[in-house]
């Protein structure tokens, strides 16, 4: 079976890259963090990415802050922002509020997350609210946006007071993907049961958890498309820099360990060499999944643009240093 899907994730707004490539950022603690994470995203966007999405706290907690960020990217760059939005927890009158703020902002790309429980919060403890899963929350995007924009009217010339009345142009809507499983699957095809009814509700795209070798991708879009699954599934890579960073993904993912990496790390001498490593193990991974038919990459930033610039040049999809 073939392993290329090229259909680009979301439109380029600037022009074609040989490569499309995506950040997500997430942000600040507080808002005295913002004008750092702003030059941050001056350096990103004068990159080209396709978009730079926005991460969204547990239960809403960061929804100020999101939607400062969000706006910002989408008044001071060329670049669409993707906004992120979770539901565990919310009941609809809580999530149709948020998305209809964000719709009210211009946001109109979104990533549907069901969400992680609240810090100190075991799974079976979690109050999942009016919605229980990320495809019930594709689908609310969806009805809000039908109902906030049903239409768009267009000016015929040369017929004072006549409109041409078209459909409104649908959102476009990415979900999460796992090609090692979600930590709370129960058997491997969970995830695409998942995947699947997701793209049922109205996904356009998906993007990945973080992974640490290029087959782990390669072979759940393999199994994905064998099972029906036709959306464009994008690679999330997130470059390790240290042994503690590493550490803890592997707690919050429940991803199994890269020994490889884990290696690599503990041995760098340094900071510096960690970093090194890091960037080197990430720049290969988009390597080999473009080589596979990767649709793209999607680098999760850590709002450092130094580190997601190196890697992209040395995986070879940007050439020159970034001046913004």
């Amino acid at each position: 079976m073939s392993r290329a899907t090229t259909i680009p994730a979301f439109p380029d707004p600037a022009g074609p890259a040989a490569v499309p490539f995506s950040f997500e950022i997430y942000p600040p603690r507080t808002e005295a963090g913002l004008p750092a994470l702003y030059d941050t995203i001056r350096v990103l966007a004068a990159a080209g990415p396709r978009f730079i999405s926005v991460t969204f706290g547990a239960g809403g907690s960061t929804t100020d802050r999101s939607l400062a960020v969000l706006t910002h990217i989408l008044r001071e760059t060329s670049v669409p922002p993707v906004a992120h939005l979770t539901c565990v927890g919310s009941t609809y009158a809580d999530a149709t509020a948020v998305i209809r703020e964000f719709l009210d902002a211009g946001i109109t790309r979104f990533l549907a997350l069901r969400g992680d429980p609240p810090a100190g919060t075991a799974e079976a403890d979690v109050d999942l609210g009016d919605l229980e899963s990320a495809a019930q929350l594709v689908q609310l995007i969806g009805r809000v946006q039908a109902e906030c924009s049903p239409y768009r009217e267009e000016q015929i010339p040369g017929v004072p007071g006549a409109a041409r009345v078209e459909p409104a142009e649908p959102v476009e809507i990415s979900v999460a993907a796992f090609p090692n499983g979600h930590p709370r699957s129960r058997h491997r095809f969970e995830d695409i049961d998942a995947l699947l009814a997701k793209q049922a509700a109205g996904a356009t795209s998906a993007i990945t958890q973080l992974f640490f070798h290029a087959d782990d991708y390669l072979s759940f879009v393999d199994r994905a498309r064998a099972a029906g699954v036709s959306i464009p599934i994008l690679p999330g890579i997130m470059p390790i820099t240290s042994p503690s960073r590493l550490r803890r993904v592997l707690e919050l993912t429940g991803e199994p360990r890269p020994d490889d990496l884990a290696a690599a790390l503990e041995v760098a001498p340094d900071t510096g060499a960690q970093r090194a490593v890091g960037i080197a193990h990430a720049a290969g991974l988009a390597r080999d999944v473009l080589a596979g038919g990767a649709p793209g990459i999607h680098l999760y930033a850590f709002n450092n643009h130094e580190t997601m610039l190196a890697v992209l040049r040395t995986a070879g999809v940007i050439e020159q240093e970034i001046h913004a």
